[in-house]
């Protein structure tokens, strides 16, 4: 083995008391959502609106991430199983070999559905308070670098979506896979959305809306995840069976559309949108 790698095996568990359970994962990914809504909420301060469209906006944004993320996963990834298993789609149970139902969390996430379901709650949240949305979602895009960032670390810590097997001086083992260095894929994911979000934080001060219109931010971060997503995924093990007869694999697919909405988006917002935020999102 060679000295530089890493072997990778912590306890994902924090701590238990009783039925309890604390994982890593589930404070890094409460820790970024926690953080990118901090940042969302410097930017409304910034231009002026109301601390109760934020609130409101929070709460949209919560469900529509929580619920994309979770049906993403189980009818992107294990759609046969949980189309005969409805009830575990939304709720945090398995089933045992008795046929009881058991706490069991959730396990399984989607990152591009997590997308889809946030930009579908957006659009919601427009239609229900009338407001400018696209400013907005120019905010949340920068800020959903810094969440992914923490959701990838939390990843990390539950030794899962394992990079492919490589013999770089950086790689990982993970003993709870098996014995073979991998490409630390979450650590690669991970630093990159620290990294993007930090472009975009400066991007955004010094450019604003004088140089650019709304959307821009928004346009220009799909394109830049969904390349990158498209792009790691080549050292990444594939992570369920029916990828390996496919020519790219499931995170490849959804990555193209989300790539080509962020084209469209940039063509037509900064063609054809307007020139400033929209005043009607100060009333």
């Amino acid at each position: 083995m060679n000295l530089f790698w890493i072997v990778w095996s912590p306890n994902p568990v924090i701590f238990s008391v009783g039925s309890f359970t604390l994982l890593w994962y589930g404070v890094l990914f409460a820790l970024g959502l926690v953080l990118a809504g901090w940042y969302v909420w410097g930017r409304f301060k910034e231009f002026g609106i109301e601390q109760g469209v934020f609130e409101n906006l929070i709460i949209w944004s919560f469900f529509g991430i929580f619920l994309g993320a979770r049906l993403g996963h189980c009818l992107f990834y294990e759609a046969d199983y949980f189309l005969s298993h409805p009830i575990e789609m939304f709720l945090p149970v398995g089933v045992d070999e008795m046929g009881n139902y058991y706490f069991s969390g959730y396990h399984g996430l989607a990152s591009h559905g997590a997308v889809m379901g946030l930009m579908l709650a957006l659009m919601l949240f427009r239609w229900r308070s009338k407001l400018a949305i696209l400013p907005i979602m120019d905010w949340m895009a920068i800020a959903t670098a810094l969440a992914g960032a923490f959701i990838r670390l939390g990843n990390l810590m539950n030794s899962e979506i394992v990079g492919a097997s490589t013999d770089v001086v950086w790689a990982f083992v993970f003993p709870e896979i098996d014995d073979l260095p991998r490409h630390p894929a979450q650590l690669y994911e991970s630093l990159f959305f620290f990294m993007l979000f930090g472009v975009g934080v400066w991007l955004f001060k010094r450019l604003k809306y004088e140089s650019v219109k709304p959307g821009f931010y928004l346009s220009l971060q799909l394109m830049v995840i969904a390349g990158f997503r498209f792009c790691v995924e080549f050292v990444k093990e594939i992570q369920v069976g029916f990828e390996h007869d496919m020519v790219l694999n499931m995170g490849q697919w959804l990555s193209v559309p989300l790539f080509l909405l962020g084209v469209v988006l940039m063509i037509c917002t900064q063609k054809y949108g307007e020139n400033s935020v929209k005043s009607e999102n100060n009333n």
